[in-house]
């Protein structure tokens, strides 16, 4: 089995790195073969609307044509068994680089029929991972529970079965002291590092194997 995970943090040593690692170490302690991908690294754009992946009896019909370091990253997607997408919540929204992949994603297997068909080759399980600065007690304030959910069911949508996990009240700087965050209790953020952080990584490697065994449809 491959699994494949989407780094949409710019950072390669964060959270969401760190989520997403654990979690394909549970992939690979079920034998899986992992590997990770930073967008950040790739030169890419979101769609651009030339609608070729859905011209009848075209080339490209159901594929992205854009030629850009995308285009491999979604042909891996193909190929692969399951796929852990990561992303932090910026301003209520995942990162842009990760909208911007999901953009291609998911138009190039949208079909403008009046059943809603997909393109998707075969189904993939997938996840997700979303951290977030923002305290437990604010998501349902934010907004963000119908914003996680959503992502789970345009997934499932897509590619047949779709899971999430989300790690709150994440650490951002290595010293608050050094950055105007007095918003922030930097003691307790340090705390929480320290206590729930090791749980939430123990957490997201069992849902890494889980990712492997739950069935698709």
């Amino acid at each position: 089995m491959k699994v494949i995970a989407i780094n949409g943090s710019p950072r390669k040593n964060g959270n969401t790195v760190n989520l997403l690692e654990k979690a394909l170490e549970g992939a690979a302690s079920k034998n899986a073969e992992t590997e990770i991908i930073h967008l950040y690294d790739l030169n890419f754009k979101g769609c651009i609307s030339c609608f070729e992946c859905k011209r009848l009896d075209g080339q490209s019909y159901g594929k992205c044509p854009v030629n850009d370091d995308l285009l491999g990253v979604l042909e891996k997607i193909e190929s692969a068994d399951a796929f852990i997408l990561g992303s932090p919540f910026y301003f209520g929204e995942v990162s842009g680089e990760m909208r911007c992949f999901l953009e291609r994603l998911f138009f190039q297997y949208h079909v403008y029929d009046k059943e809603r068909s997909v393109l998707t080759p075969k189904e993939i399980k997938t996840g997700f991972i979303f951290t977030m600065n923002a305290p437990d007690t604010m998501i349902q304030e934010i907004g963000y529970e119908k914003k996680i959910k959503a992502y789970e069911e345009i997934l499932q949508h897509f590619f047949g079965s779709s899971k999430s996990f989300t790690v709150t009240d994440t650490v951002q700087f290595d010293d608050y002291s050094k950055y105007m965050a007095t918003g922030f209790n930097a003691d307790a953020k340090a705390e929480r590092m320290e206590m729930v952080f090791p749980i939430d990584c123990e957490q997201v490697y069992e849902f890494g194997k889980e990712l492997v065994d739950v069935p698709v449809g």
